[in-house]
């Protein structure tokens, strides 16, 4: 599976990572609601089980994704600083349009 990740969201992880809260956990991706051909995604700290894929990013994040779900192989999360509400967006734009978390 592959996950990529821009420098923003690398340096916002970085920074969940790094609080107590996320001890011993990492960041997973996972899809909220499948619609045809494109999927609704979040994230949360979790921790692996037996069907999770660790994904390592070139940013030095590695990221759990479920392998049995296809939607999630080639997510791309993007950090943007836009206007008053900065935020997450996670894409995969291999299966289908890309939608705003």
């Amino acid at each position: 599976m592959k996950c990529k990740i821009n420098r923003n969201a690398a340096k916002e992880l970085k920074k969940i990572l790094a609080t107590e809260e996320a001890q011993g956990k990492m960041i997973r991706v996972f899809v909220t609601e499948v619609h045809g051909n494109h999927a609704h995604y979040d994230m949360m700290l979790d921790t692996p089980t037996e069907h999770d894929e660790i994904v390592k990013t070139d940013k030095d994040i590695d990221i759990l994704l479920d392998s049995r779900v296809d939607f999630l192989d080639g997510v791309w999360i993007q950090y943007f600083y836009v206007g008053d509400n900065p935020g997450f967006q996670i894409v995969n734009n291999t299966k289908g349009w890309p939608l705003n978390h």
